[in-house]
């Protein structure tokens, strides 16, 4: 008799789904039996994305969402509700790199779209989607960060502030949550061989960079109901080992 799927009939909302780790993760949490609402901006990404998760015997829910459209972000909660009355997981991996460049070179534009996506979004979807882990048996939240967020790195002044802040906002939270059934988490994978990573650093040796999948596998169980610590930084290592201090900016991204 095989084991009983470890997020059988829970139902997990995933942002950045259409590639790196969000999209690991979504496969991952479908593979294990969770019903997974992929989100992101390229609805081909995501068709391909619910064609793999089918092939595996899982189900998903595509829904385009662009996270600088932040009325859209509003409308998530309401809908999921109609549908499902409750949100037993969110993984918010959605995220940009922005420019790097000093900051007096950096457009106003240009930074307020990182903030808005690495940040603003982030705070959006906690408000439409706190009634919803909150009326989960066990709602668990997992929102992603980076060495970054450190801030001694030059050059990455808007990418470092959002994360910085994402930090920040996501340990205000879990103080919120002290006395509730939810539980976040924030992750720092540390480098993964993703289009961002490339982007940040192109001439790099993609060979000695960690799968996306991996960390997807490190990360499920946070999202378990047996995990109850809260407001916690955990870094994925590839050894498997967790510092005992937070680890210096590495350029993570």
């Amino acid at each position: 008799m095989s084991p009983r799927p470890r997020f059988q009939d829970r139902i997990a909302l995933v942002t950045g789904a259409s590639r790196g780790l969000g999209r690991a993760m979504a496969l991952a949490l479908a593979r294990e039996g969770a019903h997974v609402v992929i989100c992101a901006r390229t609805i081909g990404a995501l068709e391909e994305l619910d064609d793999e998760i089918r092939a595996l015997g899982g189900h998903a829910t595509i829904l385009k969402l662009d996270l600088r459209a932040h009325d859209r972000i509003d409308q998530i909660g309401p809908v999921l509700y109609q549908r499902w009355g409750k949100l037993d997981i969110l993984v918010a991996a959605g995220g940009i790199l922005g420019p790097l460049s000093p900051l007096p070179h950096i457009s106003a534009d240009a930074w307020q779209s990182v903030l808005d996506i690495n940040l603003s979004a982030n705070w959006r979807l906690i408000r439409t989607l706190d009634p919803l882990l909150k009326r989960a048996e066990a709602g668990r939240a997992l929102f992603v960060t980076a060495g970054a967020a450190a801030a001694d790195l030059a050059y990455w002044g808007p990418y470092a502030v959002s994360k910085a802040g994402l930090e920040a906002l996501v340990k205000s939270y879990a103080h919120e949550l002290a006395n509730t059934n939810v539980r976040v988490t924030l992750l720092d994978p540390g480098p993964l061989r993703t289009a961002l990573r490339a982007k940040a650093f192109p001439g790099e040796d993609k060979s000695k960079l960690v799968e996306p999948e991996q960390v997807a596998a490190f990360a499920l169980p946070l999202l378990l109901p047996t995990q109850t610590e809260n407001g916690k930084i955990v870094r994925y290592r590839a050894d498997g080992a967790q510092p005992a201090a937070p680890l210096a900016a590495s350029n993570d991204a």
